[in-house]
């Protein structure tokens, strides 16, 4: 899967110094950054499944092998009644285990607040990852992020993907040790309806370790029994935040082939049509739900006979929309500008739609009120989720973030005025070229205008947004009215933007799949663009598989993840 860096936690006692560092480092993707040693990211904590489990060996040789590099000094004094955060050496005592509901509920509650580079990361989560280290440690982990988290906190479900990422891999005896404690079937499914915080959490957990473990032990983990109590909680008379990730889990475990078929096999589909119908729901909620069953639907658990989204809707007024050609497979968007992202990684998209002067508004009406960062971003803006990219990340974007109610730009954020987004606000985001000037709007309240983008670029603007996990919004660039039009005149995306038929089409998965295997890739072109010829060797880890565009692109190495200092066009590679 693609999902942003390749970052593995070496859990070996033996390391626990560099074990911290590692956290540091993730944690700093949360907050806005990507620590002293990266350009910027202020993503949402995400690992890359893809090759992971083989580049475990070769790091741990490295990491014995090299010295482990110190902190940088805070500008802050550390909090004189927290322990000094540091590791646990080969031969310390484990740390005396703590109440783990308290520990869960801490990191829930200061995980908005860290923002700087200069912040440590919680020391109730380093804490909770040591606990982890052991099989029963790790069930206490898990089993407390089922009884704790609360229902109505936006960014619950995307903790408990953050800390479960970055826990150790469980052992096939702690799965088997937590199916049994979890005992899930259909009819737990319909126990404690009136607390639906509890089978919320279940799902939501459920889903992460489908993504994390996916091939043999995902199959292992979908029980019969876990699989009916998932089934159950797509019943109406559930509450709609508990169908809504039980579909993300099943979703998730649908990744591995054998996983995909048995679900199919379960009439998963007619329920889903009857979801499909929420899509356009006036509760948010159930439109979140309504948009992953249509999603699903098209992608994963097709219906015989039903017409795939894209051969039915109506576009003709639709001449900007979201650009479904450069984001990744796990971002979820639609020709109307719905954006979804449950992946753990953070996903961007951007528009179709390039400005390069005037004055522009776009709206965007909030569907989850958790940490997404919309805005504008340039041509030169490097959003990629498996580097940790996002928009406000460089100096050549700007982003509203309305859950921490910040605004970040070249990987540092300001706090803004406006109070925290809810379900049905309204972002409006407009762009003065003229004045060099861009001005965010909370329904229709203006808060003081941004200018230092303008001191890196002055053209090329695209409408984009990133999204932490469990995220959506939808856009409106100018195809329906808009809510809160500001005073001074400006000009649409919709009104000057031309798309063609063929470029409205958002293609399901398996139809595009089925394109590619048809299209012919030249032998010696680029690994990444599969345009051009792979005529650039990196420096110093010597490989050469990529264009110069690409290359130019990318602060490390793909294949090695070894930091690139230079790049060298092979003129034998031109032809």
């Amino acid at each position: 899967m693609i999902v942003f860096g390749w970052a593995v936690f070496l859990v070996s006692r033996s390391l626990g110094q560099g074990l911290l560092l590692t956290l540091e480092e993730h944690i700093a993707h949360f907050l806005g950054t990507r620590g002293a040693t990266a350009t910027m990211g202020n993503s949402c904590i995400c690992r890359d499944d893809s090759g992971a489990e083989d580049a475990v060996d070769t790091q741990q040789q490295q990491a014995e092998n090299s010295a482990v590099p110190t902190a940088d000094t805070r500008n802050q004094p550390r909090d004189p009644v927290r322990p000094p955060r540091r590791g646990r050496g080969p031969h310390e005592p484990r740390r005396k285990k703590q109440n783990v509901d308290g520990l869960v509920l801490d990191t829930l509650a200061v995980i908005r607040t860290l923002v700087d580079n200069d912040q440590e990361p919680p020391y109730s989560m380093i804490t909770l990852h040591e606990m982890a280290e052991t099989d029963e440690g790790w069930l206490d982990v898990v089993q407390s992020l089922i009884r704790v988290i609360p229902l109505e906190d936006p960014l619950g479900p995307a903790v408990i993907t953050l800390l479960l990422d970055e826990c150790p891999l469980p052992t096939k005896d702690a799965l088997q040790k937590l199916t049994e404690i979890l005992n899930l079937n259909g009819e737990v499914a319909c126990q404690d309806s009136g607390h639906p915080a509890k089978h919320r959490n279940t799902s939501a957990v459920l889903g992460c370790l489908a993504e994390k473990l996916a091939g043999p032990a995902s199959i292992g983990l979908l029980s019969p029994g876990i699989l009916e109590y998932l089934l159950q909680c797509l019943k109406l008379q559930s509450h709609p935040t508990v169908m809504l990730f039980a579909l993300i889990a099943l979703e998730k475990f649908a990744q591995t082939s054998e996983n995909k078929l048995t679900i199919s096999e379960s009439s998963i589909s007619d329920r889903l049509i009857t979801l499909e119908s929420w899509a356009d729901d006036p509760d948010y909620l159930k439109r979140q739900v309504g948009f992953c069953a249509q999603w699903s639907l098209d992608n994963l658990f097709l219906k015989e006979g039903r017409q795939l989204t894209y051969e039915k809707v109506d576009l003709n007024s639709i001449r900007a929309m979201l650009n479904s050609n450069d984001v990744s497979e796990y971002l979820k968007i639609s020709p109307h500008g719905l954006a979804r992202c449950d992946a753990s990684s953070f996903e961007s998209v951007r528009c179709t739609f390039c400005v390069d002067a005037g004055v522009w508004y776009y709206e965007v009406t909030v569907v989850t009120s958790g940490v997404m960062q919309i805005g504008w971003a340039t041509r030169d803006s490097k959003f990629l989720n498996h580097e940790g990219y996002g928009i406000g990340d460089d100096e050549y974007s700007c982003a509203y973030d309305g859950c921490r109610q910040l605004i970040w730009y070249n990987a540092r954020s300001k706090p803004h005025l406006h109070p925290c987004w809810k379900e049905g606000d309204t972002v409006g985001f407009l762009l003065d070229l003229n004045e060099k000037q861009m001005i965010f709007f909370l329904n229709g309240n203006q808060l003081p205008p941004e200018k230092q983008v303008f001191s890196s670029t002055v053209s090329g603007f695209f409408a984009a947004a990133s999204f932490m996990s469990y995220q959506q919004c939808e856009f409106n660039f100018g195809a329906k009215p808009f809510k809160y039009p500001p005073s001074m005149k400006f000009s649409t995306f919709n009104d000057y933007a031309f798309l063609t038929a063929e470029e409205k089409i958002i293609l399901p998965r398996h139809r595009r799949l089925a394109l590619l295997k048809q299209v012919s890739i030249r032998e010696n072109c680029c690994s990444l663009c599969c345009d051009e010829v792979a005529d650039t060797q990196l420096k110093p880890c010597g490989h050469s598989d990529l264009c110069m565009d690409c290359a130019l692109q990318l602060e490390t190495c793909p294949l090695c993840r070894k930091e690139i200092v230079s790049r060298v066009r092979q003129i034998s590679h031109i032809s």
